[in-house]
């Protein structure tokens, strides 16, 4: 029998145990999740506290703490130390964000796409080196290491970035699949790893799967600061730390050369593993060294060609200390065994005979062409972002949360993603939108009209039933 009478004591979450057939702490943990879905549980909703909840049902509490690791482990709830735990700010969102394709006459501004005229010119160049005599060849497995000319090409690419380095370059199917094989072969599921409040939604999906948890790390002025990283490396027991210097995704910030520095001396002094992903890098005007470059004994660096050159190309560049190589690799051959030799040839001969050049100066113009049609129509507004930068960061007036606005936007036929499906843990994301801005140029300019009219509104929404 529980201790304490719960007759008439509040309690956030009351959940019933009395028609189970699962172990108990299955049976609590699959109803905590329930619960969160249906939205009887809102993110930010404080849970009760684990004895409190063990008394209430008459368990044991390792049974309540074994069914809040499972869900903490899927990113449903967030424990902070001293705080309590709470509904996860990100809990009712969709972390998946691919083009939905629900409507044909939505405008896609929330997936970030690269613009698609540059594929004209890789294609004409696939047909070239399709009458090569071994173009055959390139149908068979391939290495997970390039060779000399492909390394060559991948260190040419890199200086572009300031970024030199002698360490062998590992290569993967794309940003995702490399971030995905880091994490499995450097943490375990409990393991904990520090990234923006707001962060990329792939490594928030990478690490759901994996069971590893992501703590936010204490900013000012938008970046990291050493106190709240040695906070989080001392009492949120962190392992690693997650981080996009350039152009990150979703708030377009560049991280000051300053944070590069102080990261990588944290990094040095605690033992922390660095996660750098450069998949933007490529694209700045005139980029600071990366912090790979500080401290490449304690930082993975994934250079991606999906957003820069082409998604199809699946193609990524990493770069690991040489204590982690070959866990990383190992890892890497598990998961995809090897990358294609096709994409990998024509990747390395673009970059060499300055096709990738040619390819990333034009996508920078089209940026510069689509952000100037952005200012145009929401330069009044709240609104970040480099005119290099593939996606905005829109500030929305008091009247809107995330949420409603991406609703209301997408009942008006554009699709943007609100700033809770970027949100780590119990953080309160500020109201805000991502704007992808590659759509077709005349597409992009009737959702901005669209986008405007909806924040000019004074409150009145039925316009876009």
């Amino acid at each position: 029998m529980p201790v304490n009478s719960f007759e008439e004591y509040p309690m956030s979450w009351r959940p019933n145990i009395s028609n189970i057939s699962a172990p108990l702490y299955i049976a609590i943990a699959e109803q905590l999740e329930q619960d969160i879905k249906d939205g009887k549980l809102l993110p930010g909703t404080k849970l009760p506290p684990q004895r409190e909840l063990a008394d209430f049902l008459d368990v044991n509490l390792s049974t309540i703490t074994r069914a809040f690791k499972l869900c903490g482990q899927k990113g449903l709830i967030y424990a902070s130390i001293g705080s309590g735990t709470f509904v996860s700010s990100d809990a009712a969102t969709n972390k998946i964000l691919l083009p939905t394709n629900h409507s044909p006459h939505m405008i896609e501004m929330g997936s970030v796409l690269p613009d698609n005229y540059v594929n004209e010119d890789i294609t004409r160049y696939m047909k070239k080196m399709m009458n090569d005599s071994n173009f055959n060849k390139l149908f068979q497995y391939g290495r997970l290491e390039g060779n000399v000319w492909q390394n060559e090409a991948a260190l040419k690419l890199l200086e572009k970035v300031n970024f030199q380095t002698d360490q062998p370059i590992l290569l993967g199917a794309g940003g995702q699949n490399a971030i995905v094989g880091t994490l499995a072969a450097l943490f375990q599921a409990g393991d904990r790893i520090g990234t923006d409040p707001i962060t990329y939604a792939g490594i928030k999906t990478a690490a759901n799967m994996l069971g590893i948890q992501l703590v936010a790390i204490q900013q000012k002025d938008g970046e990291m600061t050493r106190e709240g990283l040695l906070y989080a490396c001392k009492n949120e027991h962190i392992k690693g730390l997650y981080v996009i210097p350039d152009f990150h995704n979703p708030t377009t910030h560049t991280m000051s050369l300053e944070t590069r520095r102080m990261i990588a001396e944290v990094a040095r002094d605690t033992g922390l593993i660095i996660i750098e992903d450069a998949i933007y890098s490529f694209l700045k005007e005139q980029p600071l060294a990366p912090i790979a470059s500080y401290a490449p004994e304690k930082v993975i660096y994934i250079a991606s060609l999906s957003k820069t050159i082409s998604p199809g190309l699946r193609l990524s560049y990493i770069i690991t200390p040489s204590a982690l190589r070959k866990r990383i690799m190992e890892t890497l051959y598990n998961i995809n065994i090897s990358i294609s030799p096709m994409m990998l040839e024509l990747a390395t001969r673009l970059i060499h005979d300055g096709v990738a050049e040619t390819i990333l100066e034009k996508h920078k113009l089209y940026a510069k062409q689509q952000n100037a049609l952005v200012n145009q129509y929401l330069g009044n507004y709240n609104i970040l972002g480099d005119e290099a930068c593939i996606f905005r960061w829109l500030i929305l007036p008091d009247k809107f949360t995330g949420v409603q606005f991406e609703l209301l936007a997408a009942k008006a036929g554009v699709q943007v993603y609100a700033a809770e499906r970027f949100a780590v843990g119990n953080a309160k994301p500020i109201n805000a939108v991502r704007l992808a801005i590659t759509a077709p140029e005349n597409q992009l300019e009737q959702a901005l009209i669209i986008l405007k009219d909806l924040l000019e509104s004074n409150g009145d929404y039925t316009f876009v039933d």
